[in-house]
């Protein structure tokens, strides 16, 4: 008889990323539900993250609830975040989201964007 692996989590949150996206959305003018994550073409990489409020679940978002924080992610970014863990970081010049992704196989040298492959089946 097969036994069922575990399923991967499409995104993870560090107790710093969790943390800020509860702040932000505390702050927001507007009721929102969470975070809505995606990518898009752009950038010398090739792709560039997103983030943008989400006041409305989109069909077939995938709904992350993780440590207190709600994020969606876009149905069409799924397949490249697969297992990515999203943390937020401050340092003495910059602070921000960042996404350590295991589908990432390069980034520009100003890290505003990077070449993701789509999530490979461990199977």
């Amino acid at each position: 008889m097969a036994t069922a692996r575990p399923l991967l989590k499409a995104m993870t949150l560090t107790d710093a990323a969790a943390a800020r996206v509860r702040e932000i959305m505390a702050k927001s003018e507007k009721p929102v539900l969470g975070l809505r994550i995606g990518i898009k073409k752009g950038g010398c990489a090739g792709m560039e993250y997103t983030m943008d409020w989400a006041s409305e679940a989109q069909p077939f978002d995938e709904r992350i609830d993780d440590k207190g924080a709600t994020v969606f992610i876009d149905s069409k970014a799924v397949l490249f975040l697969l297992g990515t863990e999203m943390d937020y970081q401050t340092s003495t010049l910059k602070s921000g989201f960042v996404f350590n992704n295991p589908n990432q196989t390069s980034a520009c040298g100003c890290g505003e964007s990077v070449q993701l492959q789509p999530a490979q089946s461990s199977a």
